[in-house]
């Protein structure tokens, strides 16, 4: 059974780096939404799950936190390695195998910015996030929303787990989709309360440099964005 797509990145890391902090999906929809869900981050310990190229490590112990970032993929973990330059401990770690390296209770905030959906199976990783959290710890995390996805299913069945590939500009990649039930009893059973469920908009300056997109995403939720609680 396929745990995971982390392997569709692979060949793609670089390219996908090259572009990412300057799109303007990413500048202008996705970045500004997942930060409208984070704490003051200041004094606090982050995870930042599937740390990419480094741009949310980075964005975090600016605002002084103190993070341990980790990615399954190598170039990843060199990118962020030399974005945060030693100033965050980053590993390289498979999600599906747990957080061995973070001791209980250790946490008081875990992001994973558009990491969930390559994963199979999620409750898992929600528990290990459970347990590295303090008590009343956050976890902020976003993925692929799932009524935008069924749209590439060869199913059409909303409510199962299915794999997909998609092509994007960096070639293609392959991710899980499953229902809004799914995430949300996920969360639940791995002792998570939600605070805040939002299906984001672009903000005004999308209009001004992709006018054909914002009124698409005005329109349709591309992305979904959950900041949960621990109980």
């Amino acid at each position: 059974m396929v745990r995971h797509t982390g392997d569709s990145y692979d060949d793609k890391a670089q390219r996908y780096a090259e572009t990412i902090d300057t799109k303007p999906f990413t500048v202008f929809y996705e970045r500004p939404a997942f930060m409208s869900l984070l704490p003051p981050l200041n004094d606090l310990h982050v995870l930042d799950v599937g740390c990419g190229t480094g741009w949310y490590a980075e964005y975090l112990v600016e605002q002084g936190a103190a993070v341990t970032a980790f990615d399954l993929n190598r170039e990843f973990v060199a990118l962020t390695d030399d974005r945060v330059g030693g100033r965050v401990d980053v590993r390289q770690a498979d999600l599906a195998d747990g957080l061995p390296f973070v001791g209980d209770g250790t946490i008081d905030l875990v992001i994973a910015p558009l990491v969930m959906h390559y994963l199979r199976e999620w409750r898992p990783a929600f528990e290990e996030f459970r347990r590295v959290l303090k008590p009343d710890g956050l976890f902020v995390f976003s993925t692929h929303h799932p009524y935008t996805d069924l749209g590439l299913s060869k199913t059409g069945n909303y409510f199962g787990v299915e794999l997909l590939e998609d092509e994007w500009d960096v070639g293609p990649v392959r991710f899980f989709r499953r229902p809004l039930t799914d995430m949300c009893t996920d969360l639940s059973a791995a002792g998570f309360v939600i605070e805040r469920l939002l299906e984001p908009t672009p903000v005004a300056e999308f209009e001004v440099v992709d006018s054909a997109t914002y009124d698409r995403l005005m329109e349709r939720p591309m992305r979904l964005m959950i900041r949960a609680r621990a109980e």
